[in-house]
């Protein structure tokens, strides 16, 4: 008879991380190369990276280690193609809206494999929430440069020096600071 001792037992535990993107193209391509990078580390990491149903159809097709697979919520936001027609309606059906489905989605996977931590955008403040609800860690993932953290972080004083809100004089610099500080504002509002 065997020395029980002396058997090893391969670990049957997997790190089940669900990636959860902001709904645009520089912070699901961001998310989703930190997550190709986390599953190429070692092979006991499951990677469920979800999006939407238009964005699974816009990037589902792009090469992804096995470990890393996709899962899908209903297009609950506005389109991709059209989202800037109304950027503060998108902002608003983005924090108000995907939590529902993301809850129900995460209900799904506890099923098929405990899901261990969220890996979030984190503009998607609501994922905080969620996670908090269903007893799971959630790791805040910031796409954006330090600067613009920065700007996030520091944006009270911005408003108390009387920077925000100022006249746009028409320039496409100007403009753009603006509507820039105008989003920073809707999320630090909400």
């Amino acid at each position: 008879m065997a020395d029980i001792a002396a058997v090893k037992v391969k670990p049957t535990t997997v790190c089940h991380v669900v990636a959860m993107p902001y709904p645009g193209r520089s912070h699901i391509n961001a998310l989703m190369n930190i997550c190709k990078l986390l599953a190429s580390r070692k092979s006991d990491i499951v990677v469920t990276f979800v999006v939407t149903e238009e964005w699974l159809g816009l990037i589902g097709s792009h090469p992804k280690p096995d470990s890393v697979r996709f899962r899908t919520v209903a297009n609950v936001v506005p389109s991709e193609r059209c989202r800037a027609r109304d950027l503060p309606g998108f902002f608003e059906a983005v924090s108000t809206k995907l939590a529902a489905p993301f809850e129900e989605l995460l209900d799904g996977l506890d099923q098929e494999l405990p899901v261990s931590a969220i890996v979030a955008d984190t503009f998607l403040v609501w994922v905080g929430e969620v996670g908090e609800r269903k007893n799971i860690p959630v790791a805040s993932f910031w796409p954006l440069s330090a600067s613009m953290f920065f700007v996030f972080y520091y944006f009270h004083l911005i408003k108390q020096n009387g920077h925000y809100p100022f006249e746009c004089s028409g320039s496409y610099l100007t403009f753009f600071l603006y509507f820039f500080l105008s989003v920073c504002f809707f999320f630090l509002e909400s």
